[in-house]
């Protein structure tokens, strides 16, 4: 998984002086009808993790989006106008996206803006810190 592995790798950035490899992390998946490669929750779990390790929560209402890869980068966000509109649906306060999807949002409606706040981050390590 790599959420795991960007864990171990880049520990001390992400949870300073915490050791995730002294600890033992369960995740369960309830799946979605959707096929593992699809789900790509690499950054969600990761954050997830590194909130366990430092006892702290995501802001409530609040969606993430990304899937990171083995190298730890962020893979490119294929829609996210829709992201956004479903978000909304979801009645989410705050999506948190990724900047390189920054353009893809420019034709999202007026009142959708309205509706919801778009937080941007650059890398994972930005998402986690922002996701708090």
């Amino acid at each position: 998984m790599s959420a795991s592995k960007n864990l171990y790798t880049r520990a001390k950035e992400l949870v300073g002086d915490r050791y995730p490899r002294e600890h033992e992390f369960s995740i369960q998946d309830a799946g979605d009808g959707c096929r593992p490669k699809e789900r790509r929750l690499g950054l969600p779990v990761l954050v997830a993790l590194c909130g366990a390790l430092l006892g702290k929560n995501t802001r409530g209402g609040t969606i993430l989006v990304g899937a990171l890869n083995l190298g730890g980068s962020i893979d490119m966000i294929p829609n996210a106008e829709r992201i956004a509109e479903l978000a909304i649906e979801k009645q989410a306060q705050t999506l948190l996206i990724p900047v390189a999807a920054r353009k893809q949002l420019n034709n999202l409606p007026d009142d959708l803006w309205t509706r919801i706040s778009i937080e941007f981050y650059k890398d994972a390590a930005d998402a986690v810190f922002k996701a708090w």
